[in-house]
């Protein structure tokens, strides 16, 4: 996800992707009917097969427990968010994180986790991993192990037509929307207003700090922000779902703001091994690049599942 082209291609890719069959874009699939992907509840993991490197490095406890508790925030399409029946997780992080469950040969447990509730979580022990969309910052990794999976990048979203005329170095003193716990609140946001604006005697831009995107949109759609400052692929996803609300600014912000996305878990987890070993047979699984493919984010995709 570094060319400036992304934005374009995701939302392009997403938009005529939206009337695919289950059965269209996952082979797997016993599917024959046309559904939209937001009804789509198949399991890619469907067929896939216990990795004996992964699960010779399993800890007893996980193999007595038989189970892994993944935290998610089920609010962020087309990465992770909840199907049509507000019951089945689906989008990327959904996929992957039941291909790596089915890599270890454990079941899997979704939790519906506020995003800036889940770090503490894990290092409280409620949760065994996170897949949710989340980048290593110096705060998460002295909490938690973090194992890339994804290429991420960053984008600002203003209201339909640019009627400030905004760019992506001209918002200093503007009011933008990020989410609470976000690697924008935490990292990408503050980076960015100094590079562009602080440091060169302009005004901070101003962080609106909101629950989730909807409600950022929300804001930006009542002109109560300036802009939504939020993963790319989310708002590429939105865009496609909602066109003519609002506009998304290109070249995407600073190459420096693009970055990878790591599944986390506890801090020197016996389970840290196993995790990376079934996370990088997951990178090399057809599954992998076919879910990507699915959900229009083919440029995400990484080949080395390094340990942060």
């Amino acid at each position: 996800m570094k060319t400036r082209s992304t934005i374009h291609l995701a939302a392009a890719g997403l938009a005529a992707l939206l009337a695919l069959t289950a059965c269209g874009a996952n082979a797997s699939s016993s599917q024959t009917t046309e559904l939209p992907k937001t009804q789509n509840t198949r399991d890619i993991s469907e067929g896939v097969q216990p990795d004996p490197a992964a699960v010779a490095l399993l800890p007893q406890s996980s193999k007595d427990k038989g189970e892994l508790i993944v935290a998610m925030d089920l609010s962020s399409p087309p990465m992770t968010f909840l199907a049509e029946d507000n019951v089945t997780p689906i989008g990327v992080n959904p996929d992957l994180a039941r291909i790596v469950a089915k890599k270890l040969g454990l079941k899997l447990k979704f939790e519906n986790t506020a995003f800036d509730t889940i770090v503490p979580g894990i290092d409280g022990g409620r949760y065994d991993f996170t897949a949710t969309t989340m980048s290593a910052t110096e705060e998460r990794l002295k909490v938690m192990d973090m194992i890339n999976y994804l290429k991420g990048g960053s984008a600002v979203a203003v209201p339909d037509g640019n009627p400030q005329n905004l760019t992506n170095e001209a918002l200093c003193g503007k009011n933008v929307a990020v989410t609470k716990g976000s690697t924008q609140q935490l990292k990408h946001l503050p980076n960015v207003s100094e590079w562009t604006c602080t440091s060169q005697g302009k005004p901070a831009i101003n962080a609106v700090t909101l629950p989730n995107i909807q409600e950022a949109l929300t804001q930006l759609d009542s002109k109560r922000v300036d802009g939504v400052f939020y993963d790319a692929s989310g708002l590429a996803w939105a865009q496609a779902q909602q066109p003519g609300h609002f506009t998304v600014l290109e070249p995407r912000m600073d190459t420096r703001t693009n970055t990878h996305v790591a599944m986390g878990l506890k801090k020197g987890s016996p389970l840290t091994p196993a995790l990376q070993k079934a996370i990088q047979s997951m990178l090399e699984s057809p599954q992998y690049k076919e879910s990507l493919g699915y959900w229009g984010l083919n440029e995400s995709a990484i080949t080395e599942a390094t340990i942060r």
